[in-house]
């Protein structure tokens, strides 16, 4: 998973590789670096 460390704090779902359900991606940065992650399965 490559992630955008331009945005500081950003949401969005991407496809998990191994099983293709959905995943939201909730990344948080502070001066290009990650300080907070946090993923949840949305398969319904």
């Amino acid at each position: 998973m490559i992630l955008d460390a331009s945005v500081c704090k950003q949401t969005y779902i991407e496809d998990c590789e191994v099983c293709c359900n959905p995943i939201e991606i909730s990344p948080t940065f502070k001066a290009g670096e990650l300080i907070a992650f946090h993923s949840e399965s949305i398969e319904q």
